[in-house]
């Protein structure tokens, strides 16, 4: 199975933030959609970082509430770890465990088509064990 898998169920919708917007904007954004991280893009689109709840807790422990003012692109992980949606599943998960990543941009060429979380893999991996031992009942049912 492939990421494409993954986003069919899911939808390519993507909440992004631009690298000169606040840390208190993208608070704001994360709460307002209920997701953990917002992929960081210039004026072209193209992905510039990716910014966390992680790096924000981190940032206001070590700096209190004024750094609410602080422009995204001065916390944001600068080095992202993408994949496009013809990446299969297994391998996705391979390095988003490896890597300790818990989201990961979908690609195609420079555009980005998606963004899918541990819990999405997560969650298809769930699913396709089920039909598979599904499957077997049947089969050892109708043996």
């Amino acid at each position: 199975m492939t990421v494409r898998a993954i986003l069919n169920r899911k939808g390519n919708d993507v909440v992004t933030i631009g690298p000169t917007e606040t840390i208190a904007q993208a608070a704001a954004l994360l709460a307002k959609h209920r997701i953990g991280a917002v992929p960081v893009v210039d004026t072209t689109g193209r992905i510039d970082g990716i910014l966390s709840e992680r790096d924000i807790v981190r940032l206001l422990t070590e700096g209190g509430p004024t750094v609410l003012a602080v422009q995204v692109h001065l916390v944001m992980t600068h080095t992202v770890f993408i994949c496009s949606e013809k990446d299969t599943v297994a391998y996705v998960m391979e390095k988003m465990t490896s890597g300790k990543y818990r989201h990961m941009p979908v690609v195609d060429g420079r555009r980005l088509v998606g963004i899918i979380s541990i819990g999405d893999v997560v969650k298809h991996r769930v699913e396709q064990i089920e039909h598979e031992a599904k499957k077997m009942r049947e089969y050892i049912s109708n043996a």
